[in-house]
């Protein structure tokens, strides 16, 4: 009987320090739905541009080589501003101010380099004798991108926009001092007041969200990738 309190004791202590966050969200259920729809929402808007945006720019620069290394260089300058600068630089334009817009815009521009350059490498991973080969079957260069080259790159493709996502999930929590109302409210508010259930389970939140996302994609891209270059990667 004293072994079993001991072992009850224990598991109350490692409760309390360790799964607390638990009974703050059952207890803040209303405002974490509302935070995770929020920071679910952000995401998706901003993959939504990106896509369409950087997916084309990519395309674009791997036809026009000269313009590859001004891409990636302006790419590589916007990853490394810190998040909170971009943000604060955003909301000093007219018309844009705190909130959702300057945030997805800040966000946006995140997701260049990795996807820019992610999509310009899996274009120029297709062998040359490939694209001569459509060629000689008389494809035009639009037949060749869209037929051959872009189906052959989409794990390079879809790999720069897994990491995309659960980069930008993360970063999405900073938009929180820009007045956006998302999981990273948890976060912050937890330090400030040094509540640790506050802050992992804002933590966890981002993590479900980045990991739920990530499984989607994957699950997409096993959908529109043809079995036998999948054998080959799986080979490889």
């Amino acid at each position: 009987m004293g072994f079993l309190s001991i072992i009850l004791q224990w598991f109350a202590n490692f409760y309390d320090k360790h799964l607390g966050f638990i009974n703050f969200i059952i207890r803040r259920w209303e405002q974490v739905l509302e935070y995770t729809a929020n920071h679910f929402s952000l995401v998706l808007t901003v993959m939504f541009f990106s896509l369409i945006l950087w997916i084309s720019v990519g395309l674009l620069i791997s036809r026009y080589e000269r313009l590859a290394n001004t891409a990636f260089g302006i790419g590589n300058i916007l990853f490394v501003i810190p998040s909170i600068s971009l943000f604060g630089i955003f909301i000093t334009i007219p018309m844009l101010g705190l909130g959702r817009t300057s945030a997805a815009l800040a966000l946006i521009l995140y997701a260049m380099m990795p996807m820019v350059r992610n999509v310009y490498r899996g274009i120029k991973s297709v062998e040359w004798p490939i694209i001569e080969a459509g060629r000689g079957m008389g494809m035009s260069p639009r037949q060749i991108l869209f037929q051959i080259q872009i189906p052959m790159a989409w794990p390079i493709i879809f790999a720069g926009i897994r990491v995309t996502v659960v980069m930008i999930t993360g970063i999405a929590t900073v938009a929180t001092f820009i007045g956006e109302r998302n999981l990273g409210r948890f976060i912050h508010h937890g330090i400030a007041r040094e509540s640790a259930d506050m802050i992992i389970a804002g933590a966890v939140l981002v993590s479900v969200i980045a990991i739920l996302l990530d499984y989607i994609l994957g699950k997409i891209e096993d959908k529109i990738t043809s079995p036998g270059l999948r054998k080959e990667q799986e080979q490889s």
